[in-house]
């Protein structure tokens, strides 16, 4: 589809950098000052802050001083697998000597702490549950669970309800009760939260009689959480990002960290965010999308490099594998789209549901994410719940301004019998439906989105940082701006736009489109266009047109160029 080109305006006219090009950059994303700038772990935000941390912490305490043993229950995406990973690694560097997990297998046992999760955690003996990524919508499991005499402390930062489980202690920076001033915080974040309270009150309780533990090691673990769940990037998530990615570059990372970036062709010394989010969020995602991401745990719980190479090939493997279960099902997805007589007129359709019953269920939020981007509509993608269900699990990713969940909810509640279950955040959710209601949600989900949104909005926009100028086409640009994020959700990376005669075009990999590109200056620059629309490029007849790009370094044999990153060409 034709998107618009918008440039972003300043939101503030304060001094932020001695840099022209920064101090734009900047101010265009809201921030106020240039303390929000500093990214040192000193300006990260108290733990004590959070609503029922002293509850948490006082649980935990009470399970060391009689060595009781928890059970850490996850979520089987890369933020449930780093939060798994962290609060394990964390106790057992406290002393916890009995600490097991549980990663709830996403084909037979669905999202969370639920009653068939409890029941295995029981048969382990647990006598302290502590869900990491989950639990705020547990309701069932956790009655169960303290039925059965078993105290349970969830951390979680998914929206919560009206209503909250009985839990013994509930972290959330989103409990109408918190003051936290970040509620961006991923899984991840939240427990790594929980680590810093608990240590600080093991430290006043006279517990490490020697050397105290250092949690900071375990901040690779937040950055690759946080960037993998697209949270937010506020100032506290900068700081988080930034201080892992720093320990990544300098070699201070977890082995199953190192053998990820190894087996996804990239160098730890100069790993980015989007290196993170790209590639090796992925990987370690197709666990859990394929498998069970108990084995993306043990990866990141490993110490043993040898090990930690083996497993980041089963991991490569399984996304290799989802990949190609991806490309089959956007090409049927886009066929059912084909005949959507509503799409076919660009203001009339406002919500997209699609089905398939052969499906793969743990690719559909994918799947749901890449018809998104291409229509620029609400996306849910349905998959059968199991062979024998009657029921349907729904993966939805929404657009700028729609908040997922909240729309789900307005549907409940007019619509009291239609959703079994829901949850998620503004941008993703989570959802089952009895597949005989499946044309009546397709219809009130389309009314509400209607509803709700303004017609501006289902017009896809790239937002750009405007034109650079000649002398600024450079290395030291290029530089400038790596080092000048972490960037991501809501901080977004520097984009700019520009015309430029087109000289060469080439396929690579027969999906990607490399450019050879003169500035009106006639400076000659590659640039390169990932999984090209290839109904419509290479096209020949191109010989002018506007880019819009990324600046970017190239590392070939030694030699660094610029080359810029297309996000979209426009005649």
């Amino acid at each position: 589809m034709n998107k618009l080109i918008k440039r972003r305006l300043p939101l503030t006219t304060n001094h932020l950098s001695d840099h022209p090009l920064l101090n734009r950059i900047y101010q265009s994303r809201g921030i106020t000052s240039p303390q929000e700038l500093e990214l040192s772990l000193q300006r990260l935000h108290s733990p004590m802050l959070l609503a029922n941390i002293e509850k948490a912490v006082e649980l935990l305490q009470t399970i060391l001083e009689k060595q009781g043993k928890i059970v850490v229950v996850g979520d089987f995406d890369a933020d449930g697998a780093t939060s798994t990973a962290l609060a394990i690694l964390a106790l057992r560097q406290f002393g916890f000597k009995y600490v097991d997990y549980l990663i709830p297998d996403r084909f037979s046992q669905g999202y969370g702490l639920s009653p068939s999760v409890a029941e295995i955690v029981i048969a382990k003996g647990a006598d302290l549950v502590l869900t990491v990524d989950n639990g705020i919508s547990s309701f069932e499991g956790i009655t169960l669970l303290k039925s059965h005499h078993i105290q349970v402390l969830v951390t979680d930062h998914h929206l919560p309800g009206d209503e909250l489980p009985n839990a013994d202690a509930m972290v959330n920076p989103n409990l109408s009760d918190c003051e936290f001033p970040s509620k961006s915080l991923a899984g991840v974040g939240v427990i790594f939260y929980v680590m810093m309270a608990l240590r600080a009150g093991l430290r006043n309780a006279g517990y490490f009689k020697e050397k105290e533990p250092n949690i900071a090691e375990l901040l690779d673990l937040v950055a690759l959480g946080t960037v993998a769940d697209v949270v937010p990037l506020d100032h506290n998530n900068r700081i988080l990002v930034n201080q892992g990615l720093n320990r990544i570059r300098a070699g201070y990372c977890r082995v199953g960290i190192q053998a990820l970036v190894e087996i996804s062709k990239r160098e730890l010394s100069t790993l980015q965010a989007s290196d993170l989010g790209f590639a090796i969020a992925p990987r370690l995602n197709a666990a859990g999308r394929l498998d069970n991401m108990a084995l993306g745990v043990e990866l990141l719980i490993c110490d043993d490099l040898n090990r930690a190479r083996q497993i980041a090939l089963e991991l490569d493997s399984l996304n290799q594998t989802r990949k190609e279960f991806e490309q089959e099902m956007k090409t049927e997805a886009l066929a059912i789209c084909a005949k959507l007589p509503k799409l076919a007129q660009q203001d009339q359709a406002h919500g997209i549901v699609l089905y398939q019953s052969d499906w793969h269920q743990g690719v559909i939020g994918i799947l749901a994410s890449r018809i998104k981007d291409q229509f620029h509509r609400p996306v849910i993608a349905f998959a059968q719940e199991s062979d024998e269900s009657e029921y349907l699990k729904g993966s939805a990713r929404s657009i700028s301004g729609l908040h997922m969940r909240d729309l789900l909810e307005r549907i409940d509640s007019q619509h009291p019998d239609l959703i079994v279950k829901f949850g998620g955040h503004a941008m993703a959710a989570g959802l089952t439906l009895h597949k005989s209601n499946l044309s009546h949600f397709q219809k009130a989900f389309d009314e509400t989105v209607e509803n709700l949104v303004e017609p501006e909005q289902l017009q896809g926009v790239i937002y750009t940082d405007g034109e650079l100028v000649a002398n600024e086409l450079n290395l030291s640009t290029a530089e400038l701006l790596k080092q000048a994020g972490p960037w991501g959700q809501h901080f977004a990376e520097p984009t700019f736009e520009g015309d430029f005669r087109i000289l060469q075009q080439k396929l690579l990999a027969g999906k990607h489109l490399k450019m050879m590109v003169e500035t009106e200056q006639g400076m000659l620059l590659d640039a390169i266009w990932f999984n090209v629309d290839l109904r419509n490029y290479p096209d020949f007849s191109i010989k002018v047109a506007r880019l819009v790009y990324k600046l970017d370094i190239n590392e070939f044999r030694g030699n660094r160029n610029i080359q810029l990153l297309v996000e979209h060409l426009y005649v």
